[in-house]
């Protein structure tokens, strides 16, 4: 899953063709950079406003692909994804689970109530919930729900994200393309 936003920043734009070639690329790099990192971290917080899931959690499943600029070749493009691991969904005892005489209970989402699975038990100091799927004490099976992948693709969580982006980058590339420029003069001075 991944977070794709194309637009247009006519202001950029027009200050990325008065930049020398070295600032225009290192600056931009830097921005998307800067601006992918804040998104990562805007979207963790969404996520985690919406879901009951611990911070840790969703981090390791945000990566981050840095733009890089050095020379004359440029890879001006930066990402926010969240790779599925092994195509496998989050086990139910990520969402704090706790263990009753009944079963085990569980809640997804903030906003939502606990729900039972009646028969279900934990295992692995409190981290996978398990059921028996026969009659016999084996086999068993773990019980699996969305994953990071699909809550990063909720519109919800989406828009807010793309939003962040959109306010924050023309300011984050605004202040590196001073830091650069002044870099530039500086090293061309000296």
């Amino acid at each position: 899953m991944q977070l794709s936003i194309r637009t247009n920043f006519p202001e950029i734009e027009t200050a990325l063709k008065n930049l020398h070639k070295d600032v225009a690329g290192k600056a931009m790099a830097s921005a998307l950079n800067k601006t992918t990192t804040q998104a990562k971290t805007a979207m963790s917080r969404e996520i985690r406003a919406e879901f009951v899931l611990p911070a840790a959690k969703v981090n390791q499943a945000l990566k981050v692909n840095r733009a890089r600029a050095s020379g004359a070749n440029f890879k001006l493009e930066a990402s926010l994804e969240s790779p599925a691991k092994r195509g496998r969904s989050l086990n139910l005892g990520s969402f704090s689970a706790r263990p009753t005489l009944k079963g085990v209970t569980f809640k997804i989402k903030r906003t939502g109530k606990r729900h039972l699975i009646p028969g279900s038990f934990l295992i692995n100091g409190g981290k996978t919930v398990m059921i028996r799927t026969g009659k016999s004490r084996l086999p068993i099976k773990a019980l699996q729900t969305i994953d990071v992948a699909q809550m990063f693709n909720t519109k919800r969580i989406n828009n807010k994200v793309v939003r962040v982006i959109e306010e924050r980058f023309p300011r984050i590339f605004d202040s590196e393309a001073k830091f650069y420029t002044a870099r530039f003069n500086a090293t061309r001075t000296a």
